[in-house]
């Protein structure tokens, strides 16, 4: 189904634009417009097929995220603003100087998948056309490389044979190393649905933790760190002794025998579950012909990731359930445009259009097709060895443009040295506060979200558009045309003289028709004659789109893109982690999302709403583990090995196994003070795909020493917290903070003028010496401006409601730090959607109001929106309820 051609582009009080969210994977058509007061507001849109007006709590509170107050206006070199041309014509010279010097694989772009995919296109031609080094990587590398290596390895090329219906067509679906849940909260939903419908239909979660997405679970296997192949090792082993392979088939195939042979060879023991749960899981796959396997970054953040992903992929090809309705391995992607940066080349080993950049004939059509001067004949430097490059001095200059790796990379703290003593950074984001932007030379502003026009493709290769529905602020430019004026203004006007970003896209589609006649999958040639009018028009569809195929699965019928046309299994041998526990560092440290944040929030962070759900990073640690530890709920942990440390809130869950522990990976030094977890994951990566295991690293654990305890409240002005530990968001009057500290100030009201910037506030205090206690509001003219809670343990305020008191008349009865009777408080935020808190919740509960999650909805709306606060709710209501009914 795609939806009707949208109006255009241009906002009016009337009109709503047909855009896309910014987010992950899933790809949610959005509409934007205005309400009824004139502010920018968002919906679903109910017509684009990836969604049909479903959007999650992050989609939902985009509206929020559009605030113009930290956003970068202008360029900036050495931190000075300047004009255009001059900050243009210092990237085009010192990167053509370090290139005349250096030669071409002296400078390097990492990018993102934030880039819309023209963008994506223009560095990529850029890069490896023009400047002939095949050095631009992308963040994409850290999520979902290891699947783009399987794939091209089993199937010839980077292709995701299904499509999202496959899930409500399926029998079993198998959630393996992906928090649907959480992490593609609109797909989870979809197939919440389908499961409703059909009760029959079952669902596997592989995961070490228990999540989220375990609520509507069948089975749920706890697979120990690394165990993935093992598992998919022993189903290949039992399909061939049950005679469950399709021999029609497997004349499409080669390599079963060897794939065979190597999974007779494993162990089934370093899956890390029973021979009755192995058994209970193969009973199931094998039992039911349309299985859908789904698989994310618990897959892909390997040093083993491309094997896993063969593992899987050696499962469907051996019993054909792989291109039909409901059955296929099925990967999801982590960004909006992570699919579109692998369609036009944007890893060092690809070219554009899912060509092969080390086959001689690719190179010379992409080359001839761009009239380029120069094409480099290897791969270029993957993220990790790209940041190594730069920290030795063998890249000299380096663009970053969307991203943020001074947190997300692994061994962040070396990234970030490698930054600092680099002799030439440029950064394009909308930002400054960014802990990558802060260490730039040259800062650009690029449009953001809701200010740009181009396409992404999501999961299941829907190419969709993203439209401006706003100006952008100052002289911010779109990333495409940035790019293209550096090619420019270092020699090559002709290549890079597009007018539009419309006829970057058709270039593009035009350089599909090249690779579709060499045999490549992507070829959305009907579209290489697009005009403006038509490109402003452009509904969602599944590529490929051209004279000889549109839309639809791939290799049902047995045709692959190999050499001799058949699909390849593999021989898997299963390995864990390269990292050991032991004595020194004994618990396993995982790493991932969290429901309500992105990345490193410099989005979501500015929505108040998105941050009062897990509202401080934190470390999920076994009962049993934290008894040995001595820790107690709301106690402070800090987490180190050799590359660092890091502090976090302990929250004790049997979610996880004794012996692993899960933290966050949004934090940043710009939220907290000593919470980027990647600065504790070693730069070990994938040899086949290059990507980083960002959940295999061990770490020691130890309870924080806090003397004291803060929580802290502000209105416009940012704080500047002075302690150990401290977190800084964004609330609904301004800021909030969670702070603590080995010694207690010497004098807290003189902290607190300084931590907020109000000198000559008057001050209220409440000192209570026995309890060691101190409550300080700061007021102007009977205005409360900040108040300070500071305690021996844990702050124990109504945070909402002090929240709520700043701006506002209260200055001094906000210190009780709760509301009178006439109005409750909601308690920590539960659903994000609609602003539902666990107090309101717990109430309707235990009152008897709502005995299941389809009341909690009627009564509050809790769970009626995007869904993924369900399984919370089912669980307060198995703890409070009196039937612990839960639906």
């Amino acid at each position: 189904m795609t939806s009707p051609a949208p109006r255009r582009s241009r906002l009016a009080p009337s009109e709503a634009i047909r855009t896309t969210c910014p987010y992950c994977g899933v790809g949610c058509g959005v509409l934007l417009g205005r309400d009824g007061a004139g502010r920018i507001a968002v919906k679903g849109d109910p017509d684009h097929p990836a969604n049909f007006g479903r959007l999650c709590s992050k989609g939902t509170a985009l509206a929020e995220t559009l605030g113009l107050d930290d956003r970068l206006r202008a360029p900036r070199v050495l931190g000075h603003e300047t004009g255009w041309d001059t900050a243009l014509d210092l990237v085009a010279a010192r990167f053509s100087e370090v290139i005349r010097e250096h030669g071409p694989d002296a400078v390097a772009f990492y990018v993102s998948g934030q880039l819309l995919t023209e963008d994506y296109y223009v560095a990529n031609k850029l890069m490896k056309g023009f400047i002939g080094s095949a050095n631009i990587d992308t963040n994409s590398r850290l999520c979902m490389a290891s699947s783009v290596a399987g794939h091209r390895r089993a199937f010839g090329t980077d292709t995701v044979p299904g499509l999202y219906a496959d899930l409500e067509e399926a029998d079993l679906v198998v959630l393996t190393g992906s928090n649907l849940a959480w992490c593609h909260p609109v797909l989870y939903q979809r197939l919440v649905a389908a499961k409703a419908a059909r009760p029959a239909m079952r669902v596997v979660v592989i995961d070490p933790r228990r999540t989220a997405s375990c609520d509507i679970a069948d089975l749920h296997l706890a697979v120990a760190p690394g165990g993935d192949a093992a598992i998919f090792n022993a189903l290949l082993a039992e399909i061939d002794r049950r005679g469950a392979t399709d021999t029609a088939f497997l004349r499409h195939v080669t390599g079963f025998a060897e794939a065979l042979a190597a999974a007779r060879a494993s162990d089934p023991a370093e899956s890390g579950l029973s021979p009755a749960e192995l058994e209970a899981f193969c009973d199931l796959w094998i039992g039911t012909p349309k299985v859908v396997t789904v698989y994310s970054q618990g897959i892909n953040q390997s040093s083993s990731g491309t094997d896993k992903v063969n593992a899987i992929l050696n499962c469907h090809l051996a019993t054909g359930r792989i291109g039909r309705p409901g059955m296929g391995p099925f990967s999801v992607t982590g960004q909006p445009n992570a699919m579109g940066g692998r369609e036009v080349g944007g890893l060092a080993n690809m070219l554009a259009c899912h060509l092969d950049l080390e086959a001689p004939a690719h190179r010379t059509a992409v080359q001839a097709f761009w009239d380029a001067p120069a094409m480099p004949e290897r791969a270029g430097l993957k993220a990790v060895e790209m940041f190594r490059a730069l920290g030795e001095g063998r890249i000299k200059a380096i663009w970053i443009i969307h991203t943020n790796p001074v947190v997300s990379m692994p061994e962040a703290d070396a990234v970030r040295a490698a930054l600092e003593g680099a002799d030439f950074v440029v950064v394009s984001d909308i930002t400054e506060c960014t802990d990558t932007a802060r260490l730039a030379h040259v800062l650009l502003p690029a449009a953001a979200w809701a200010e740009k026009e181009g396409t992404v493709t999501n999961s299941e290769r829907c190419i969709s558009r993203q439209r401006a529905a706003l100006p952008a602020p100052g002289s911010a430019r779109p990333d495409w045309e940035i790019l293209a004026e550096v090619g420019r203004r270092m020699g090559w006007p002709a290549a890079f003289g597009w007018s539009s970003v419309a006829e970057v896209f058709a270039e593009y589609a035009a350089l599909s028709g090249v690779a579709g006649a060499l045999g490549s999958d992507f070829d959305i040639s009907d579209l290489a004659g697009i005009d403006a009018a038509e490109y402003d028009a452009l509904a969602p569809f599944v590529w490929p789109r051209n004279a000889r195929k549109n839309g639809g699965r791939f290799f049902g019928d047995g045709r692959f893109h190999t050499p001799d046309g058949k699909g390849r299994m593999l021989p898997v041998t299963p390995r864990g982690p390269e990292s050991r526990p032991g004595a020194a560092f004994p618990f396993r440290l995982n790493t991932g999302r969290t429901r309500d944040q992105w990345h490193t929030m410099t989005r979501t962070a500015k929505a108040p709403r998105l941050n009062q759900h897990l509202g401080e990073p934190y470390c999920e640690i076994h009962p049993e583990d934290a008894a040995r530890l001595g820790l107690g709920a709301g106690d402070l942990v800090r987490l180190h090995n050799p590359l660092g440390a890091v502090i976090a809130r302990a929250a004790i869950s049997d979610a996880v196994r004794p012996g692993e522990v899960f933290v966050p990976m949004h934090w940043t030094a710009e939220t907290a003070s000593a919470a980027r977890i990647d600065t504790l994951v070693r730069a070990v990566t994938d040899p086949i795909s290059g990507q980083p295991e960002s959940k295999g690293s061990v770490v020691a654990i130890e309870r924080f020493a806090a003397g004291w305890h803060g929580f802290a409240v502000s209105g416009e002005i940012r704080p500047e917290p002075e302690a150990p530990y401290w977190t800084r968001l964004r609330s609904a009057s301004g800021w909030q903070m969670e702070l603590a500290g080995s010694d207690p100030a010497p004098d807290w009201e003189a902290l607190a003028r300084r931590m907020f910037g109000l000198p000559g506030a008057t001050a209220a205090t409440v000192t209570d010496a026995a309890r060691g206690t101190v409550r300080i509001a700061l007021h102007e003219d009977g205005v409360l401006r900040a108040a300070l809670f500071i305690s021996p343990r844990p702050i124990a305020v109504a945070r909402s409601h002090v929240v709520a008191a700043v701006g506002g008349p209260d200055a001094v009865r906000v210190l009780a730090g709760r509301p009178g009777a006439d109005a409750p408080d909601p308690g920590p935020t539960v659903c994000a959607c609609l602003n539902v808190g666990l107090n309101q919740i717990c109430a309707a509960i235990t009152s008897g109001q709502a005995s299941s999650v389809e009341a909690i909805g009627a009564a509050l709306g809790a769970g009626t929106s995007c869904g993924s606060c369900r399984p919370e709710l089912a669980a307060l209501l198995a703890r409070f309820g009196t039937k612990g009914a839960a639906a």
